[in-house]
């Protein structure tokens, strides 16, 4: 086949914009060839299994699948029952850009809250935390953090401990969607355990896409007996279930049997860096989050982003002129010194 764009070319618009690491193409042509059990029953998938373990703690349980709406919606799905609803931040993917997923195939209600840097606190979460045996309310039986977060930061450890201590005290579940979870555990210098089960976290969406995979997503179960015995059927029934699952555990696989995952996301959290500081000393532009992670938000001058448009793609955060960046894992340097001078260029 001919190449229909360039390969080249580099936006800022999103990390899902990326292409493949080679080493998750390697590990797809190591997978393919000859048969192999089907739906799971492959020895790629059981060797996904001991590195979640390795990585997660041992009670751990990988359920992989194809992608983030479909893990966050059935690992929520999957701790609830038909009358519970989830507190998440008003940022939260589940709530801004996953449409109806939750609602419709979920089956759950969210109960969405305002939160600075995109990051929920206990006491955030106390103002839904209520209603408990009211019939006449959503049940608010989880509560769904992001990390790192839509804004671009990161929950610390502690923070996430605060958080589960208050889910525990109220048996509630924690879920955390980690689309960027190996670019907070690289920001923070942490192991992937350290801010997930650690931290008390019960159930995790492990995200791939973002981070090199062609494709997939990754239902890490962290506390068992917090989690529906239905999670397997589950997964058939929202159409999350891969028949050659062997070609997403095997891309897991090649992520974290050696490292892969912090290298490739820690590239992306310098790149992010070095862009904030260049943006920083850019007259009339400002940066609205602390820059933790791969992302990094600026507000621009009126008709500025509109100029730069024309040089890479990026997305537009809200009515107020502020733009989003992220940096991928094969954003560069000159990648980012590119931006910077189309944003001289277009500033007034």
């Amino acid at each position: 086949m001919i190449p229909l764009h360039s390969p080249d070319s580099h936006s800022f618009a999103s990390d899902n914009y990326s292409g493949v690491l080679p080493e998750i193409m390697a590990a797809i042509a190591a997978a393919n060839g000859g048969h192999t059990g089907a739906y799971g029953q492959d020895p790629y998938t059981a060797c996904l299994q001991d590195l979640v373990k390795e990585h997660f703690g041992e009670t751990a349980e990988a359920f992989p699948v194809f992608n983030g709406t479909g893990a966050n919606v059935l690992a929520l799905q999957a701790c609830l029952p038909r009358w519970g609803a989830v507190i998440c931040a008003q940022t939260a993917h589940i709530h801004a850009d996953e449409s109806t997923a939750p609602q419709a195939v979920g089956g759950f209600k969210l109960w969405p809250l305002p939160a600075t840097d995109g990051k929920l606190t206990p006491d955030l979460i106390a103002r839904e935390a209520h209603g408990f045996g009211f019939e006449h309310r959503a049940q608010p039986l989880a509560v769904s953090i992001t990390q790192s977060t839509e804004c671009g930061t990161v929950y610390t450890p502690s923070e996430i401990r605060a958080i589960s201590t208050f889910c525990r005290e109220r048996g509630m579940v924690l879920h955390m969607d980690g689309a960027r979870l190996a670019n907070a555990a690289a920001a923070l210098n942490v192991s992937l355990r350290e801010i997930t089960a650690d931290a008390g976290v019960d159930m995790v969406s492990f995200g791939g896409t973002k981070n090199g995979l062609l494709l997939g997503e990754c239902v890490v179960v962290l506390q068992p007996e917090k989690v529906s015995d239905g999670l397997k059927y589950l997964r058939k029934m929202n159409l999350q279930l891969a028949s050659k699952m062997r070609f997403i555990s095997a891309q897991f696989v090649a992520l974290l049997e050696d490292g892969l995952w912090r290298r490739v996301a820690g590239q992306a959290n310098r790149a992010a860096a070095l862009l904030a500081g260049g943006l920083a000393q850019l007259q009339g532009v400002e940066l609205c989050y602390p820059v933790q992670a791969n992302a990094v938000f600026a507000k621009l001058p009126p008709g500025v982003a509109d100029k730069v448009r024309a040089h890479t793609r990026f997305y537009d955060w809200d009515e107020s002129g502020t733009v989003r960046f992220v940096c991928s894992f094969d954003t560069r340097p000159h990648h980012v010194e590119a931006l910077l001078q189309a944003l001289r260029r277009a500033l007034p």
